[in-house]
């Protein structure tokens, strides 16, 4: 949910502005409104920015540029050292002092590689033999300088230093390596607490820096006026102080044109999604925060697309080392609490579905028929609701459910914001489709009289029809609105029917993921054989750990981004989320 937020103006007399700025910065709630004009002319303030993305950078690599580059100088040596050595381990030990002294006796060395069956030894002397290659050193003079069989191979440099001698090369760099990260690690001991306090110190200038230039001038100078936000729950300390001091001021609630800073109050679960909104955007003041929808639905969008209780409990594990810190994965950083519940989710849904680790669970003969009981199997007859899977269905149905709640969502949203008359082309399809689909399935659940049914329908029907093209704009010519309702029907229409069916990925991925896990599995299964023993049991537990490693990983893959896509395309554009909102910053030491 979103916290209710009042809007300040202070009005105070300049020489009482600064110590006004000292006493709201160190009470630390209210979000002051910043200007953008001016910031861009002000060189202090830039001044001040440009050092502040300097420090960022400089803490965020751990190292000044120029000790970075050194290291990777070396890096680099060493990584070019050891493919030299890996290009002449090929020709064995030798002395370049006895080829050089070789060529100024007037024999030069020349270096071959030709198919090993191609190889004649009349040819010269083969040194070496390696991935069905034949490596071989031609001894020539004046005499023997040209030979047409094997100067059509590849020649090949001859080497400056033997294998022994480079790698000798790259022990030294690896010591300059070494040193390299040594005086890194000292700098970052010496340094990094003093840029960190000069980075703070920094950020605490440049708030000021903003707040002043957001603040407008009065009566030639001698008045100053200043807005700001703070939550309604801290109102009360922020007004004791406001009097105490003796400072003018308005608190009045926030209207529609104003910038109106949010901040999320959830609870523990809700707030493990709070990213996954502002990856898309935050909710605007006058909007409804869609983390508490957006939450419960992916992990159930998550946990369908996964489909097997066993990734779900891979996934709860890593989870939680990650949350307990004895797993270091920086991409995931202080994402364990997420991944647990998508984890337990997946559990939970994968046992409902019959999949563990590839086996289906609902067809194993050795599972007890209770624990089979809860799986969605059992909703059809042999997996199937008629003609269709019975997950496909389901799929679609949570569709359904899905969209009208973000229907109904919106209907609310904009009837709060904009009033009834400028939504009741809204209210009139929120209608049209719950209370249709309503009528249709109590019919059937109740098995309700045909005319009674028909009648509802008609009713139902009717009144939406005159709020989707008659009353959609109040005060509007009827007929443009009669053309209006026209066109947004088209675009209902087309638009809501691609909607549901794009919910079948659900019902695509997991059965996708099943199947290719129990591929891994009967491929495994296949080389341990009838007959097992020490080496088949080998291969079958690296083909199924590596099978399932990696189904699951694309598992995840898919399961983020699909759900993700359902949440913020289908369900957005239906909720008419805008999430073009900030987050609340006050303005605080």
């Amino acid at each position: 949910m979103i916290t209710q937020m009042k809007k300040y103006t202070f009005l105070v007399f300049h020489r009482d502005y600064d110590r006004l700025l000292e006493q709201l910065r160190a009470l630390g709630v209210v979000h002051i409104t910043l200007k953008s004009e001016g910031m861009a002319d002000d060189e202090a303030l830039q001044a001040a920015l440009t050092r502040q993305a300097e420090l960022q950078r400089i803490l965020r690599q751990g190292a000044p540029d120029q000790l970075l580059q050194e290291r990777q100088a070396v890096a680099d040596r060493i990584a070019a050292t050891r493919a030299e050595a890996e290009q002449v381990a090929v020709w064995g030990e030798f002395l370049a002092e006895r080829i050089a002294q070789l060529k100024q006796a007037g024999y030069t060395l020349r270096f071959f590689e030709c198919p090993a069956k191609a190889f004649d030894p009349e040819w010269g002397i083969k040194v070496n033999e390696k991935d069905g290659k034949a490596y071989f050193v031609v001894v020539e003079n004046s005499e023997n300088s040209e030979h047409s069989d094997y100067s059509d191979f590849s020649e090949l440099p001859a080497p400056e230093k033997s294998e022994k001698q480079w790698l000798q090369e790259v022990e030294h760099l690896n010591g300059l390596l070494v040193a390299a990260d040594a005086r890194i690690e000292a700098w970052q001991k010496s340094r990094i607490p003093e840029l960190q306090a000069e980075l703070d110190d920094l950020r605490r200038q440049i708030d000021w820096k903003r707040v002043n230039l957001s603040t407008d001038t009065l009566a030639e100078g001698s008045l100053k006026l200043l807005e700001g936000f703070c939550p309604i729950d801290q109102t009360q300390a922020l007004n004791a102080m406001l009097d105490s001091e003796q400072v003018y001021y308005e608190a009045t609630d926030p209207v529609k044109e104003d910038a109106t800073p949010i901040q999320l109050r959830n609870n523990w679960f809700v707030r493990l999604f709070e990213p996954l909104t502002g990856m898309y955007g935050w909710p605007n003041y006058n909007e409804f925060d869609p983390t508490p929808i957006l939450g419960p639905f992916f992990l159930l969008f998550f946990a369908l697309c996964i489909g097997d209780a066993g990734y779900g409990l891979a996934l709860t594990l890593v989870g939680y080392l990650i949350h307990k810190g004895k797993l270091k994965i920086e991409m995931f950083d202080g994402l364990g609490g997420i991944i647990m519940a998508l984890g337990v989710g997946s559990t939970v849904i994968g046992y409902l579905m019959g999949g563990f680790f590839g086996i289906d669970i609902f067809r194993a003969e050795w599972v007890p028929a209770w624990l089979k009981a809860p799986m969605f199997n059992n909703l059809g007859v042999d997996g199937k609701i008629g003609e269709y899977d019975v997950m496909m269905v389901l799929a679609i149905l949570i569709g359904v459910v899905h969209l009208i709640l973000a229907m109904t969502i919106k209907a609310i949203s904009y009837t709060r914001r904009d009033g009834f008359k400028a939504t009741v082309s809204t209210w009139g399809w929120l209608l049209l489709i719950v209370g249709g689909l309503s009528t249709l399935i109590l019919g059937m659940l109740f098995s309700l009289p045909t005319e009674v049914v028909k009648w509802t329908l008609i009713g139902i029907g009717a009144v939406s029809a005159l709020g989707i093209f008659v009353f959609n704009t109040p005060g509007r010519n009827p007929l443009i609105n009669i053309g209006a309702g026209l066109w947004d029907t088209y675009g209902m229409t087309t638009g809501l029917l691609g909607d549901v069916l794009s919910y079948i990925r659900l019902y695509a991925l997991g059965l996708a993921g099943g199947m290719l896990g129990a591929a891994f599995n009967q491929l495994g299964t296949q080389v341990l054989g009838e007959n097992p023993n020490v080496g088949t049991w080998i291969g079958f537990i690296l083909i199924v750990t590596f099978g399932h490693v990696l189904n699951l990983l694309m598992a995840c893959l898919g399961a983020f981004v699909h759900p993700l896509r359902l949440s913020f395309v289908e369900y957005f554009k239906n909720a008419g989320y805008e999430g073009s909102g900030k987050l609340y910053q006050p303005f605080k030491s």
